[in-house]
């Protein structure tokens, strides 16, 4: 097992699994909740945060970072049932790559382009941050629908 499943990965997994907790408190008609303005559906909020991890998985297989990739699944966006086996597909795949790197792996670069590379523990490492910030919008439709953040969110996140 390498230093950051030993050290880290524990802070990435327990953060997916939030998500998916939260995805256990909503309903497919949730999903479609807008909090106003120029805002997507929180549909669409949890869709881009699974294209974002597909970005991340796909780095840390080809040392490049690209966020040009959606998803053309239909539905993504209106069922909870979609999004969580997207998510459970998407924490595997990620588990399985960073499990199989060694410690010299995490020190190869991933070039994230304009650039600015960084190392494989680091590129994990602003993933978890990337999964911090959507906590922190999905806070805010979670609080517009006038309902209570899921415990895990609440004790963590704020």
């Amino acid at each position: 097992m390498n230093s950051y499943m030993e050290m880290k990965w524990p802070w990435i997994d327990g953060t997916h699994k939030m998500r998916l907790e939260l995805l256990d408190t909503l309903s497919d008609a949730d999903l479609k909740f807008n909090p106003g303005g120029q805002n997507m559906t929180l549909g669409a909020l949890l869709r881009e945060m699974g294209e974002v991890q597909y970005a991340y998985n796909q780095s840390l297989k080809t040392f490049t970072q690209n966020f040009d990739w959606h998803t053309s699944e239909a539905g993504i966006e209106t069922s909870v049932a979609k999004l969580k086996a997207w998510y459970q597909a998407l924490d595997a795949e990620m588990q399985t790559v960073v499990s199989a790197f060694s410690d010299d792996d995490l020190k190869k670069t991933i070039d994230r382009g304009g650039g600015f590379a960084v190392p494989v523990d680091v590129q994990l490492d602003i993933y978890l941050q990337a999964l911090l910030i959507f906590f922190g919008k999905v806070s805010i439709f979670i609080k517009g629908m006038n309902r209570p953040l899921p415990a895990s969110i609440k004790d963590w996140i704020w």
